[in-house]
C-alpha cells in the first residue's frame, strides 16, 4: 500500500512538473552597453515623463513592477523610497514603473508615503514590451530593475525577486556617481 502511494505521488509530482507550471517570466533581451529605449509615460508627479529628458541631467532607475498593493511590490517600492536619498545623492531620478492605471498608482504611492513618481504604461503596455518585461498572458511586467547612466546606456539590471532588494541598483548608481 505504502508503494502504491509513494507511486501515485511521484505520477502526480511529475505531472504536475510537466502542465501545471506557469510560463516563466519573460527574461529582458536588452544587456549592460545597450541604449535605453526612449519613451514618455504619465507620472503620478502630474506631468509625462521622457525618458530622454534626463539625458545629460542624471541617471535613471526604472523598477518595473508586476502589480499594486501587492507583498513584493510594497516591499520594493518602500525601500526606494526609504534609501532615496542615497539615489539622489548619486545623482539618480528613480521610478516606479507597471502597468497599472495612474489612479492606482496614485493611491498605492500615497498609501506608501512614496514621494518618487510612479509611471503608468497601462494604455498600450509598450514600454515594457520593448524593454522585454511584459508577460502578455497576464499583461502585467516583470520585476526587473534597469540602472541607466547620462548618457543613455544601461549600466545595470536585476530581473526577478532578486530586483526586491535594492541594495544592486544602490550600488550601481553610487559607481556611477565616482565616474
Amino acid at each position: 500500500m505504502i508503494n502504491k502511494l509513494k507511486t501515485v505521488a511521484i505520477s502526480l509530482a511529475f505531472v504536475s512538473a510537466v502542465f501545471g507550471q506557469a510560463a516563466a517570466p519573460p527574461k529582458t533581451h536588452l544587456k549592460v552597453g545597450d541604449t535605453a529605449p526612449d519613451f514618455t509615460l504619465p507620472s503620478t508627479a502630474g506631468k509625462p515623463v521622457k525618458l530622454s529628458g534626463f539625458r545629460g541631467k542624471k541617471n535613471v532607475v526604472l523598477a518595473f513592477y508586476p502589480a499594486a498593493f501587492t507583498g513584493g511590490c510594497t516591499k520594493e517600492m518602500q525601500a526606494y523610497q526609504l534609501g532615496l536619498d542615497k539615489f539622489e545623492s548619486a545623482d539618480t531620478q528613480v521610478f516606479g514603473v507597471s502597468t497599472d492605471n495612474s489612479p492606482s498608482q496614485k493611491r498605492f504611492a500615497e498609501d506608501l508615503k512614496v514621494v518618487f513618481p510612479m509611471l503608468s504604461d497601462f494604455a498600450k503596455r509598450e514600454v515594457t514590451k520593448e524593454y522585454g518585461v511584459l508577460m502578455p498572458d497576464r499583461g502585467i511586467a516583470n520585476r526587473t530593475t534597469f540602472v541607466i547612466d547620462k548618457n543613455g546606456k544601461i549600466q545595470h539590471i536585476e530581473e526577478g525577486t532578486a530586483a526586491i532588494d535594492i541594495s544592486g541598483a544602490a550600488t550601481a548608481c553610487s559607481r556611477l556617481a565616482k565616474h
